[in-house]
């Protein structure tokens, strides 16, 4: 019996099993599915197209023993089943964030938009990209790499990337990295957003900030403030147009951004540049973790973006995914009804089927919708004007 490949296939399948229900508890089981399911659950056709190199050439040959064959058959086929329901889970995400956007704006907040992006939420990412879901910087988009915004080295560079036709006037998205505000950096995640923008002529940033434990909240939310602060000084060097300037992250990243966004030219958190203009035009959070902050407090406190007044919030927009192992979404649906009980700006909020964690690394079909809904949200914002 050929132990190697049914063991490979146990291996898939159990890891396959996780993603489908992943668990919350105990954490070290919900910390390992969150960070199968960043490639199990969003890209299931890159998966299954490894299994099948994997186990095909081994089902055909001679078998000794057929019980052994049999059972490899078996396995390879509900594996191919469960990583199929994956993929249809996956593919729920485009109505959902149709029927948030309708929610959250509007039902006919679409009126102001051209043709093109009010077709992009009915479109289906082609099946070359379902099945090779990885991200690559698009060739008319021209990316410029560690630019300082401060003094502290590695932890004060951005990224930034634009059209290659270089336009002036262009819209700005800023977006901070995951990472428990321990580890991550600007070049890993929401790419395919970061290039989308791009190639429809926004500057697009990726900023690093510094990192426990050497840094404390204040400091990373002064680090949000002074790239707000450097794209309102520097920003126009590049083409870019801070009059619209939104905020995005993913997890720590949107905790972050969300409690920037309704901390606009707050002097405390603002040290060495008192007098900048940090406010800004929306927020997009991503996977968002909406609780306190370590030692400093809960999500009521200063430390949560809950323990500051939503009433001068700009428009946000909330994607989480219901079956988040790590930042729950209850914690996501507590922030938006606070948003929404005091804020009068739209805030749209799309949870997510099957969605897990970290759903950002792949140009999978739930990320692609996410992206035509954040890009049809940032058109609606600015047309509101």
């Amino acid at each position: 019996m050929r132990y190697g490949l049914l063991a490979g296939l146990l291996v898939h399948g159990a890891l396959v099993a996780l993603t489908l229900v992943s668990p919350r508890r105990p954490a070290w089981l919900a910390g390992l599915s969150f960070r199968v399911a960043a490639a199990y659950n969003e890209a299931p056709f890159l998966i299954l197209l490894v299994v099948l190199v994997g186990t095909v050439p081994g089902l055909v040959d001679g078998w000794d023993e057929p019980a052994g064959q049999t059972l490899t058959l078996v396995l390879t086929l509900l594996l191919v089943a469960g990583l199929l329901v994956i993929a249809w889970r996956g593919s729920q995400a485009r109505p959902v964030v149709a029927a948030a956007l309708d929610e959250g704006l509007g039902p006919d907040w679409d009126e102001g938009l051209d043709r093109r992006l009010r077709e992009q939420l009915d479109r289906r990412p082609p099946l070359g990209r379902m099945v090779l879901p990885v991200v690559l910087r698009p060739r008319d988009v021209e990316g410029l790499r560690n630019i300082p915004y401060g003094d502290a080295g590695r932890a004060h560079l951005l990224d930034l990337y634009r059209h290659r036709s270089r336009p002036d006037g262009a819209p700005v998205l800023v977006h901070v990295h995951a990472g428990g505000y321990a580890g991550g950096r600007k070049s890993q995640q929401s790419r395919a957003l970061l290039f989308r923008l791009a190639q429809r002529g926004w500057v697009t940033i990726s900023a690093n900030y510094r990192l426990r434990p050497h840094a404390s909240f204040v400091d990373h939310l002064a680090d949000l403030k002074r790239v707000i602060a450097w794209v309102r000084e520097h920003g126009s060097e590049y083409g870019a147009d801070p009059g619209t300037l939104v905020l995005a992250g993913g997890s720590a990243g949107a905790h972050m951004s969300s409690i920037a966004a309704l901390t606009p030219n707050e002097p405390r958190y603002q040290p060495g540049f008192p007098e900048a203009d940090t406010s800004v035009s929306a927020v997009v959070g991503l996977y968002g973790w909406y609780g306190g902050y370590y030692e400093v407090g809960g999500p009521t406190s200063e430390a949560g973006p809950r323990g500051h007044d939503a009433s001068g919030a700009p428009p946000f927009f909330v994607a989480h995914g219901a079956k988040d192992s790590l930042a729950h979404a209850e914690t996501a649906r507590r922030f938006v009804a606070h948003l929404r009980a005091a804020s009068t700006e739209p805030v749209v909020y799309a949870e997510l089927p099957a969605g897990q964690h970290s759903f950002d690394l792949f140009r999978s079909p739930r990320f692609t919708a996410v992206v035509d809904g954040v890009e049809a949200f940032v058109g609606a914002v600015r047309s509101r004007g």
